[in-house]
């Protein structure tokens, strides 16, 4: 295996392209960032990651820290460095003359500021932007102060992360459920949805050509021991000892992942940088792997810390062991949840090599089995989904195949998208039950018509009719009945004594029974229209129909004495003249036909009954007659006249219910229906249930 080292990540100027660093790309050599050279063996382990997390983090070089393995260099360094680690050191030119304690801030060359040609000959250039001092094998005991570039190039931002236009539909229409639901929807619902929306945000501002990457694990399955193996150098912490992983660590395969990883929350110094060979860092280059604590751990920060890192990581590789492949814990607060996550899981059988025969493959597919009933989508056969490897980091078996897989994945530079997507599918089905209904939802026209019936019963609208019916018939007999007929009621009514019966009802009952029958209507049209509506829809419906329903009953009241209230006398038909022009000639045959039989009586005229009892028959019989069917002909018109005063009534009661309930309750279904288009976009799919009237 190439031996490798781990490089602090203390500053963003470890990640500026095209630095050079003394001893890349050589085996065994390594140097922290802040610029003190380390020689660790290949075969360092843990004990050279300690050595390199010593360093301290203002970036002063120490000679404990220095790993060359030469005491007596050790002691040049440790004698010869300043205590304040500020001041330049004594010119080599010059030995045995004192020089000025200030001399780093009057000599320019003291400063490193210099541009003579002996400078650039003393060793290479750092670029790091930190003073240090090196001790040449040439000069012994000659302290150099190398040249600081004063004016290095700004290196170019990584570009930022960019999404398809499919997902930026479904951002965008998230953010507009969002905005419409704030007013009927609480926080709590909404929150997820809105951290979905922030962090897409932010991820989108940051690196596209970098993949982050975790490693998170149970305790004991190995993940740092793969974390190393990956890095091809001890960089997190193994051992017996549990836990052993107490913080994230990230180790960065190329320049530009400052920013990713400061959103992570990982300070410089659990920041590496491996330098592998040119074709193990190009396999894996723009990949930021970062390793966890144990998702198992006793201590509740560690656990907190996983949880944290897994909300913004744009992959997971979960590792497991022969013995918690199948720990509850797992599978049911982690692998379940994330079943909408395949696409960026990884799932590692770790320690294979404990295994004898073929018992690695059985448990390889019995893990299958178990992820399968997690719902999680398994990447076979060409498909998309989770990649499931067997492997041992301690052998070394499986290794490559990992690092193959994650070399394509990072190439592919869509985890971030995927990742984004998949955060927004689980929100989006969390949100499910208060926007998808698979009724049909909404206020059909019997409904509508029903409510105008029920308000129409309260102002007593059929009453109305039939009493302007009865009013129109009375009408008709008064103008076209006998003289005699009427000239007798006015008689029997002048004569009938004042009983003072009382109404059936009082006008306060009456009062009552409408303004519970108007609640009555109210409380039946918004159950219809909350009918398959999610519970805050159908809540904010009945709400809108109780607020319209406040001073309803006074309105119609309102109304009905306006509608009521008589405009002139009603409409006579054509043939009324004609009837009451009959009616006057059968009366007048009457008086003609007696007056007659008078004149005969008292000698006046000559004697001739025939033909005044003829007239006063004709008058006897004709006058009912006219008077009957002049009845039978007001049916009709008074029908129509009564129906008319019903109609008007009905549509007076019906505008003001319509304009006070159904109004607010159909701008409340529209909200919905809005919503719910929003919802399906969010989906992906057109519609999310049935359609809205």
């Amino acid at each position: 295996m190439t031996a490798v080292t781990a490089v602090t990540d203390h500053t963003d100027q470890a990640d500026r392209p095209g630095d050079k660093r003394p001893g890349d790309g050589r085996p065994g050599d390594a140097r922290s960032e802040d610029g003190a050279p380390e020689n660790v063996p290949s075969a360092a382990g843990a004990e050279g990651h300690d050595r390199a997390e010593g360093a301290p983090e203002n970036g002063r070089p120490e000679a404990a820290s220095s790993g060359a393995g030469s005491p007596e260099l050790a002691e040049k360094t440790e004698g010869d460095t300043s205590s304040d680690g500020g001041r330049a050191a004594r010119s080599a030119d010059a030995p045995g003359k004192d020089a000025p304690e200030d001399a780093s801030d009057t000599n320019p060359r003291a400063r490193g500021e210099g541009d003579h040609p002996a400078r650039a000959e003393d060793g290479p250039v750092w670029d790091d932007g930190l003073i240090a001092r090196r001790v040449t094998e040439t000069a012994p005991g000659r302290y150099q102060t190398p040249v600081v570039e004063t004016a290095a190039p700004v290196p170019a931002l990584p570009a930022p992360l960019a999404y398809d236009g499919p997902l930026r539909s479904r951002l965008d229409a998230l953010r507009e459920l969002v905005g419409l639901s704030r007013t009927r929807l609480d926080s709590r619902t909404l929150a997820e949805a809105g951290r979905v929306l922030d962090e897409a945000a932010v991820r989108r501002r940051l690196s596209g050509e970098h993949t982050v990457v975790a490693i998170a694990g149970a305790t004991g399955s190995g993940k740092s021991q793969l974390f190393n193996a990956l890095a091809g150098v001890a960089i997190s912490e193994t051992g017996v000892r549990r836990p052993t992983t107490s913080a994230p660590i990230a180790c960065s395969w190329s320049d530009g992942a400052a920013t990713l990883i400061d959103r992570l929350g990982i300070p410089g110094r659990l920041r590496r940088r491996p330098l592998q060979s040119a074709e193990a860092e190009a396999q894996l280059r723009g990949l930021v792997l970062v390793d966890l604590p144990d998702h198992d751990s006793a201590a509740v920060q560690h656990r907190e810390q996983v949880d944290r890192v897994l909300a913004l990581v744009d992959a997971v590789i979960w590792v497991v062991d022969p013995e918690k492949y199948a720990d509850a814990i797992l599978h049911e607060r982690y692998l379940r949840p994330l079943a909408g996550h395949a696409e960026v899981t990884f799932v590692v059988l770790n320690q294979v090599d404990r295994l004898p025969g073929e018992a690695a493959d059985q448990v390889l597919d019995d893990l299958r089995r178990l992820l399968d009933e997690d719902g999680i989508a398994l990447g076979e056969y060409g498909e998309p989904g989770a990649t499931v490897l067997s492997l041992s980091a301690l052998t070394g078996e499986g290794i490559p195949e990992l690092r193959e897989c994650l070399g394509q994945f990072v190439a592919e530079r869509g985890a971030a998208a995927r990742r984004i997507s998949a955060d927004l599918d689980a929100a989006a089905a969390r949100l499910r039950p208060v926007y998808a209904t698979g009724r049909r939802v909404g206020l059909s026209e019997e409904a509508r018509d029903e409510f105008a019936d029920r308000l129409a019963d309260a102002v007593g609208a059929v009453a109305t009719g039939e009493a302007a019916e009865r009013a129109w018939r009375r009408n008709a007999n008064r103008a076209c009945g006998t003289p005699w007929l009427r000239l007798w009621r006015w008689y029997q009514d002048r004569l009938e004594p004042q009983t003072g019966r009382l109404p059936v009802r009082t006008p306060a009952d009456e009062e009552a029974t409408a303004r519970q029958r108007v609640e009555q209507a109210v409380r039946t049209v918004a159950d219809r229209a909350a009918y398959g509506l999610p519970a805050p829809w159908a809540q904010a419906v009945r709400e809108a129909a109780v607020r319209g329903a406040q001073g309803l009953p006074e309105a119609l009241d309102d109304m009905a004495t306006r509608a009521t209230t008589p405009g002139g006398r009603p409409p006579r038909p054509g043939w009324w003249p004609v009837a009451v022009l009959a009616q006057a000639s059968m009366t007048i045959l009457q008086v003609i036909g007696g007056l007659w039989l008078v004149g005969q009586i008292v000698g006046v005229m000559s004697p001739n009954l025939g033909v005044p009892v003829l007239l006063m028959v004709a008058g006897i019989i004709g006058g009912p007659a006219v008077e009957w069917s002049s009845r039978m002909a007001a049916r009709g018109p008074a029908r129509r006249y009564g129906l008319e005063a019903e109609r008007r009534l009905r549509e007076a009661a019906s505008g003001c219910g319509r304009a006070r309930v159904l109004d607010p309750v159909a701008a409340e279904l529209l909200r919905y229906r809005e919503v719910r288009e929003q919802y399906g976009r969010v989906m992906g799919t057109a519609t999310a249930g049935a359609p809205v009237r």
